[in-house]
């Protein structure tokens, strides 16, 4: 029962994600607002509903290394130490990001990448082959819900849709951010 209602929001969720839709989704992390990332207008949108300026850029969801692998020049080889040792969820910024939109990417060309460990976002993400944005379910500047009952009214009424799955669920905390350098360099943005 449970792998029905999980197949059937995949199939829900991918196909407003293909028309270019915003959608609320349960992560390995806290609940998140996403689209594909790849869809300029779509990540213009949760700019517009979070009130967020462009500058501060959004993460990406990716299924696994292969995928991370065609949306980054060149992984560097420490990062897959750290993700494979990581006891919780790790986002990774990366320089030199390759297909997806512009309007996603960091001044200094790097993009912010996590290799999803949620079952939904995992199948999700498959489907579409595309890795996916994820950002905190808040208007800029407001505190990130700690729990799908925590999120506001104007995020409620602003996704094109809501994953009817884990409403109940407590979010556990966001993810570990690091960010790697091509020259090597590795820096802790949030532990």
């Amino acid at each position: 029962m449970i792998h029905e209602m999980m197949r059937q929001e995949v199939n829900k969720t991918f196909n407003i994600l293909k028309k270019g839709g915003i959608i609320l989704y349960p992560t390995d992390t806290v609940w998140g607002i996403g689209c594909d990332a790849s869809n300029a207008e779509a990540i213009e949108k949760i700019y517009r509903l979070k009130n967020r300026s462009e500058s501060k850029s959004m993460i990406c969801l990716v299924s696994d290394f292969k995928m991370l692998n065609q949306y980054i020049e060149e992984v560097p080889e420490v990062a897959y130490d750290i993700l494979k040792f990581a006891k919780k969820p790790t986002t990774i910024v990366y320089d030199r990001p390759l297909h997806v939109a512009e309007n996603i990417i960091n001044d200094d060309n790097s993009l912010a990448i996590r290799v999803v460990r949620d079952p939904f976002c995992n199948q999700l993400i498959k489907k579409l082959k595309r890795p996916l944005v994820s950002t905190s379910a808040n208007i800029s500047g407001d505190k990130a819900p700690g729990n799908f009952q925590e999120i506001s009214k104007p995020i409620l009424e602003g996704v094109d849709y809501i994953v009817n799955l884990q409403q109940s669920k407590r979010s556990v905390t966001p993810s570990s951010v690091i960010k790697i350098s091509n020259d090597g360099t590795v820096k802790v943005i949030r532990s």
